[in-house]
């Protein structure tokens, strides 16, 4: 019973047909940090979650409920509570977990590159660490959140056993046509953007799409020349063969539309969107430095959500992607 493995094919769940073809929206909600630099327990800041209020009146108006996977700067500051707790209370949204382990106490390990993936911790320091966060979101936010996900995708070995005796229903942390392996991550190239059981745990993965000429061959030929970076750019520029992840994160509102495309065709009935929170505020990430960006990312979503609703893609709740699911 393992995430950081592809599953067997029977484990891969078929959603309904009166599911019809939906889209959540998953939002990484974190500290800001340096993202050039190693991990640092000390940055701790949340000034970020202040911008959280306009995206939600934007996901309101679209009939979005997202997913907020809060990590443990954010579950302990009062500020950012504040503002994630009316939401999840008016059930216009849904908290969940995200374990960044190096901000997240016990801080027992040596912080680092390996160990910023937490599935590389000794069991009972991965389980100690979700279950403090779990308490933490609880007595902060006011429920328990019942789905999951690893900072940095890092699922290991121990880490759906771990979720299913801490009373988890979901995880969110695979993220299929990546590697980490080579920072001492989970491999997922393997795996296909399908929601999937292991145990009792419904696994949401994140969704990529090959796209491009090249795009069918699948997995294997992009595996292939991810670790020649001149390689991807020269197929990439060709328009030959593209990995696009479903995100305003360095992705533009064109390709993403493709990539959903190809991954309706591939079958895939459930789109699963990310961002990380501290996008929503000029200077935070890679991403959004400026106000002309936070105006571009803005832009992202109208041309995103417009995109949608003319394919008839419909948003879905965490509770129905649950429901459909059973």
């Amino acid at each position: 019973m393992r995430l950081d493995r592809p599953p067997p094919a029977e484990s891969y769940i078929a959603l309904p047909e009166s599911f019809g073809r939906r889209f959540a929206v998953f939002v990484d909600t974190e500290e800001e940090f340096d993202w050039s630099k190693p991990h640092d327990p000390n940055a701790r800041s949340t000034r970020a979650a202040e911008a959280i209020p306009a995206m939600q009146s934007r996901f309101r108006a679209e009939g979005v409920k997202p997913i907020y996977l809060v990590d443990h700067p954010i579950a302990t500051d009062p500020g950012a509570c504040s503002v994630l707790r009316p939401i999840a209370e008016a059930g216009e949204g849904t908290i969940g977990t995200q374990l960044h382990p190096w901000v997240n106490p016990p801080l027992e390990e040596q912080v680092g590159l390996r160990n910023s993936f937490a599935g590389n911790l000794p069991p009972e320091l991965e389980r100690a660490k979700i279950a403090a966060l779990t308490s933490a979101i609880e007595e902060g936010l006011g429920q328990r959140p019942r789905v999951y996900r690893a900072g940095r995708y890092g699922v290991g070995p121990n880490t759906a056993a771990i979720l299913e005796d801490l009373g988890y229903s979901a995880d969110a942390s695979v993220r299929p046509l990546f590697d980490y392996s080579s920072d001492g991550g989970p491999d997922f190239s393997a795996v296909r953007p399908l929601p999937f059981r292991v145990g009792r745990l419904l696994e949401i993965p994140l969704c990529a799409a090959l796209t491009g000429p090249l795009g069918r061959a699948g997995g294997a030929l992009y595996k292939r020349i991810d670790g020649f970076s001149l390689a991807r750019a020269v197929a990439s520029r060709a328009g030959l063969l593209s990995r696009v992840s479903l995100t305003p994160e360095g992705m533009p509102a064109a390709e993403v539309a493709g990539a959903v495309r190809r991954l309706s065709e591939e079958g895939v009935r459930l789109f699963t969107f990310s961002f990380h929170s501290p996008s929503l505020q000029p200077g935070h990430t890679p991403y959004v430095r400026t106000e002309a960006d936070l105006a571009r990312f803005h832009a992202w979503w109208d041309e995103m959500f417009a995109f949608l609703a003319k394919e008839g893609i419909a948003p879905a709740s965490f509770e129905e992607i649950l429901a459909a699911a059973e």
